[in-house]
């Protein structure tokens, strides 16, 4: 099957600065992908082209199986990291006008956004102003005009910032719905957790290049040979001065460590100094891979060229 976005060697500048370098990644139809990177990696730069706002130096890009052309556009629908409405418009003429946009009838539109501002608790809100509503009514009737339409893509660029803990879930079990559905979703976020909960897939970008692309757990088996979690009487000051041990993340009660040898050389160096309660092999979550890569250390050693993937996972 044609996935829903590829991209093949795809370069991108500004002047002097190069934004995307030789990127390819495909995205499978139905699935969810995380989109993850610093901020000025280069995840909305991609997104822009993917949406044809901005186009490639080089390389290939298709969506739906089209190539340069905005045709698809009409079977996308885009939520961009700046938030924004037509103040002055109600919330009924609002979505009717972005559901008019994607060529969608009168009755369609009035039975999509009925249902939607039902499910968000907006439905007292149809014929207010745009401009009285809350920070968190916005983002969901721009959520809404969003995939009124009913898509068969759904882009969403930090679709959770800003939002309570509440109205965060509410879109989060919204967006699985829709993938669920049918919809191939593709959202960047912050929220390593979001992103390691919610994907089928992750791709992250930094400085340009894509540095990860896969399943969670494919990830995880890359960098998670040398990560222990560990729980002793002694604590951190147990792990303290050890041969190989590179990191230690302190979790309160249990501690998680990136050693440079055998395992077992470490558990025989915490037997001699205290009492050990738990020792195990563990795959480092998603967080911490973001920040090895992400890293002062990491920056460095992605600078340094050749080996950029080796130099990473030591």
């Amino acid at each position: 099957m044609t996935p829903a976005v590829r991209l093949s060697g795809v370069t991108k500048t500004f002047g002097s600065h190069t934004a995307v370098q030789d990127l390819s990644i495909e995205v499978p139809r139905g699935a969810l992908y995380g989109f993850i990177g610093p901020n000025g990696s280069g995840k909305t730069t991609t997104i822009r082209m993917i949406l044809h706002i901005l186009a490639p130096d080089e390389g290939r890009i298709e969506v739906l199986g089209q190539q340069g052309t905005r045709a698809a556009n009409d079977r996308v629908g885009y939520l961009p990291e700046e938030r924004g409405l037509y103040k002055k418009m109600t919330v009924r003429r609002l979505l009717t006008y972005y559901a008019s946009l994607k060529g969608m009838g009168g009755r369609a539109a009035k039975r999509e956004m009925d249902a939607w501002l039902e499910r968000f608790e907006l439905t007292d809100w149809i014929d207010k102003k745009t401009e009285a509503l809350s920070k968190g009514m916005s983002q969901k009737v721009q959520f809404i005009a969003t995939v009124i339409s009913k898509p068969e893509l759904i882009i969403l660029d930090e679709p959770f910032s800003g939002l309570d803990p509440v109205n965060l879930e509410v879109l989060r079990k919204a967006i699985l719905d829709l993938n669920a559905s049918g919809s191939t979703v593709i959202f960047s976020t912050h929220d390593m957790t979001v992103a390691e909960q919610m994907c089928d897939q992750l791709f992250m970008i930094f400085r340009g290049k894509k540095v990860l692309d896969g399943t969670l757990e494919e990830i995880q088996a890359q960098y998670g040979q040398d990560t222990l979690r560990v729980r002793t009487d002694g604590g951190v000051r147990a792990l303290e001065e050890i041969d190989g041990v590179e990191q230690v993340l302190d979790l309160g009660r249990v501690q998680e460590v990136r050693f440079a040898g055998d395992p077992q050389d470490l558990l025989r160096a915490l037997c001699e100094r205290t009492r050990v309660h738990h020792f195990e092999e563990a795959r480092p979550t998603l967080h911490d891979i973001f920040i090895r890569i992400a890293g002062p250390d990491a920056r460095a050693d992605l600078q340094a060229g050749p080996g950029t993937r080796e130099a990473l996972l030591r």
